[in-house]
């Protein structure tokens, strides 16, 4: 049983969230590079705290912007350290930074950071773990099963009889299908 489903009605971050993205496919590779930030950051945490602070990640990275990101360097951490609208994490910073250059590098093998999600669906969790702890910085268990279920890789951002399960299907994510992202 999916908690979320129950407990996201009528809260002002959580339902909009739980409605609009919350295992919406993804196939943009900016977008997907926000999600893998955002769960990163979430750790020790509560998603709260995050979703109250989305709007203040996506300014303060750059919208998110992989090859923006990825050239930063030590005043663009000492900008985002001093940052109060963020968590100052100085090595998520790093993992975040890190991570948009291994995204700019899984372009030359897979065209893009969603070519190589889709390429090594359909994975199990495990696999998949071991697979972000090898390409991925701060990519632990529990970041790694959010993230795909929150981009619809894996299966359990919503209960089947979830309303929103209806139109996330409709748009044929990849745990329903076995197959890429639609974009």
């Amino acid at each position: 049983m999916n908690w979320y489903c129950d407990t996201a009605s009528g809260h002002p971050w959580h339902e909009p969230y739980h409605d609009q993205v919350y295992g919406f496919p993804v196939g943009d590779d900016n977008a997907l590079f926000e999600r893998l930030v955002l769960e990163l950051n979430q750790a020790g945490l509560s998603w709260l705290t995050i979703l109250k602070k989305s709007e203040n990640f996506r300014a303060a990275f750059d919208g998110f912007d992989v090859d923006i990101v990825a050239a930063y360097g030590e005043a663009e951490v000492a900008r985002l350290m001093a940052d109060a609208g963020i968590i100052r994490n100085r090595l998520k910073i790093a993992a975040a930074i890190h991570n948009a250059n291994v995204i700019k590098g899984l372009r030359g093998e897979y065209g893009s950071f969603a070519g190589f999600l889709d390429h090594h669906h359909p994975l199990g969790l495990a696999d998949w773990v071991k697979l972000f702890k090898k390409t991925f910085k701060f990519t632990g268990g529990e970041i790694t099963n959010e993230f795909l279920m929150s981009t619809g890789y894996l299966p359990g951002a919503h209960r089947e009889d979830c309303p929103v399960f209806a139109r996330i299907a409709r748009l044929k994510p990849p745990f329903l299908t076995g197959g890429k992202t639609t974009k």
